[in-house]
């Protein structure tokens, strides 16, 4: 573990090295790319910002992968970025069927769900469509980790949306470096209402 946050430092100020470890994410020697995952998941979204330009590549690598482990990771690494517009139809389809999937372990199935979730929020009809998925599934005969999960997207479907201050990722990282600030316009914008 000190290994990893040895390299998630260095990475944060050199470029190069954080270029190198996306790279290896898609290195064909599945223990290589394991490991560049790993590390990836312990990166702040701001160092991830370049990740985001090979979010294809990553839903290509994710919907082909058969090694659980880097599928896990890859869909943890999917599940933090937004999604442009157009949707992709592909990694949607992906997530329906393998949460569903008695073959794919739990944390690939609540991942899947999280992201299915996610991927239709702006889409009346697939959250309609996700929400009977949701419905068919009997909680009793879930994993405790997919349980969990389903129950939590039906209760956040079920909440009216509320309007929502939207930061650009360019904003967000700047937060991110420097919280104080974030919580002093954090709390103009709620005096402004």
């Amino acid at each position: 573990m000190e290994d990893v946050q040895e390299i998630t430092y260095y990475a944060q100020s050199d470029d190069n090295l954080r270029k190198n470890l996306f790279r290896l994410i898609f290195d064909a020697d599945d223990q290589v790319a394991y490991q560049a995952l790993w590390v990836c998941t312990h990166m702040t979204d701001c160092e991830l910002e370049e990740l985001c330009r090979k979010q294809d590549k990553l839903i290509d690598s994710v919907t082909h992968c058969t090694h659980a482990g880097k599928k896990r990771l890859m869909l943890s690494l999917l599940a933090r970025e937004a999604f442009d517009i157009p949707l992709r139809i592909d990694l949607l389809n992906f997530c329906m069927e393998r949460m569903t999937s008695q073959q794919e372990p739990p944390a690939i199935r609540s991942l899947c769900l999280k992201l299915a979730h996610k991927l239709t929020q702006g889409t009346p009809e697939l959250q309609q469509e996700l929400r009977t998925l949701l419905e068919i599934m009997e909680p009793e005969l879930l994993p405790p980790a997919v349980r969990s999960v389903r129950a939590n997207v039906l209760k956040a479907m079920n909440r009216p949306t509320k309007k929502r201050i939207h930061r650009s990722k360019t904003d967000l990282c700047f937060y991110e470096q420097f919280p104080e600030f974030y919580f002093a316009v954090k709390t103009k914008d709620e005096r402004s209402k």
